[in-house]
């Protein structure tokens, strides 16, 4: 079976997906990733084939407009006043994004259409070219519950109908900022209105719907439909075959385990002042530390103790995060998910979109102290969650039975099960 996945986004949106599809190579499927050209040599480099989309998302979460807007994340009123300058830009660079997602799909003439729900008009390709799509993602946002909200809605005290209107909102939203989309079905002989913002296949059954997160973590509705599973995390296995530099081993080895602090693809407007309270904050609390750079969510400064603090672009999460005693981060699902599966206290510091979701859930569980938004980052608050990660026992017991039980599930393989038998009997 041919297998095209499809997504837009940063290394957290395309990870997930590469640990997947090699799950379903070793299946016997061919499997191609279509996303930004930046990850091309990061999926081939795992066995895939690629298929091309521009670099237009990226360089704009990369110009001054998207820094802007990812500083101003946690106020809606900040955020659409800088959306409203470069509504125009964004157009243009969905409908590119869109072409090069069609060409893709259209060439490679798939079996099944697995889509991340960024890449948008992937259901209407798929219906054009008859093949069958099914949504992969990590969040629940998509497929209507009474058990609670869609995420990006507050838990509020209202009932099953709050519940329920919260994902009819999602649907009506982006059925609202769909002019795209119909657009280009009427231009390929499909009727204006999209089955698939219903979340609906062509001949009206649910599509099917892979939630790639635990359910020790969400477990899943009762009232979901059978096509809705959840299956654990995809997590990928990037330290088989990497050697850790002999500084950082050598600094590991050293002391107590570290602190590590890490934003991934995520940056604001000011990653010197963060980097700043964090120093600050080390220094104060007196715990070793290894600071992540990243894409540049934070920042060298030569000024940093260099004994007790060191610096790494990247390292495998899997590799690194057992070994250290805290892990504070953005709160990116897939991070979360590493932090939780080595069984460490987990510090979320969220800039905006599914970040204050996860850390929630993590407050909530009793893995971590209560969020620390990137907008309230101080040193007296980080100092504080610190010390509740390093001291709480209740909470580091907590965070090693959650990991054991994260070790035990293999999402990868469920996922892949469910695409298997879901294709044989459709």
């Amino acid at each position: 079976m041919k297998i095209l996945i499809a997504t837009i986004g940063t290394r957290g949106d395309v990870q997930p997906y590469v640990a997947l599809g090699r799950e379903l190579k070793k299946s016997g499927h061919g499997i191609t990733i279509c996303t930004c050209a930046h990850f091309e040599p990061f999926i081939r480099e795992h066995g895939l084939d690629y298929s091309y989309v521009n670099n237009d998302f990226i360089n704009f979460m990369h110009s001054p407009e998207g820094k802007t807007i990812l500083g101003n994340a946690r106020s809606i009123w900040k955020t659409l006043a800088t959306l409203g300058s470069v509504i125009p830009k964004l157009g243009k660079l969905q409908e590119r994004q869109m072409s090069d997602v069609w060409v893709a799909i259209k060439e490679y003439a798939p079996d099944l259409v697995l889509y991340h729900p960024k890449a948008i008009g992937v259901p209407d390709f798929a219906e054009r070219l008859g093949v069958p799509c099914m949504l992969a993602f990590w969040l629940p946002m998509y497929v209507p519950t009474a058990s609670f909200p869609a995420m990006g809605f507050p838990e509020l005290p209202l009932g099953s109908g709050y519940r329920l209107l919260t994902y009819h909102l999602i649907r009506r939203i982006l059925t609202i900022m769909s002019k795209r989309v119909r657009t280009w079905r009427t231009q390929n002989g499909l009727s204006p209105r999209s089955p698939g913002l219903m979340m609906q296949l062509p001949d009206g059954r649910p599509i099917p719907t892979l939630h790639g997160f635990s359910r020790h973590i969400i477990p899943p509705p009762k009232d979901w439909p059978e096509t809705a599973v959840v299956t654990g995390y995809w997590f990928l296995n990037q330290a088989e075959h990497w050697n850790p530099p002999q500084s950082l081993t050598g600094f590991l080895a050293k002391g107590e385990p570290p602190v590590y602090f890490g934003f991934g693809s995520i940056f604001g407007r000011d990653p010197k002042r963060v980097t700043q309270v964090i120093l600050e904050a080390v220094r104060r609390t007196g715990v070793r530390a290894i600071l992540a750079t990243g894409w540049g969510g934070l920042e060298s400064v030569v000024s940093a103790p260099s004994g007790s603090v060191m610096y790494i672009e990247d390292a495998p999460h899997e590799w690194l995060f057992p070994q250290v005693s805290v892990i504070v981060h953005h709160g990116g699902c897939g991070t979360t998910a590493a932090g939780l599966l080595a069984g460490k206290p987990n510090i979320i510091c969220p800039f905006f979109g599914d970040q204050p979701f996860w850390g929630r859930h993590v407050e909530r569980m009793g893995v971590g102290p209560s969020p620390l938004p990137q907008s309230k980052l101080t040193v007296d608050r980080l100092c504080c969650a610190i010390d509740t990660a390093m001291n709480d026992s209740a909470m580091r017991e907590n965070a090693a039975r959650l990991g054991r039980s994260l070790r035990e599930e293999n999402g990868t393989s469920n996922a892949a099960a469910f695409i298997t038998r879901w294709m044989g009997n459709n």
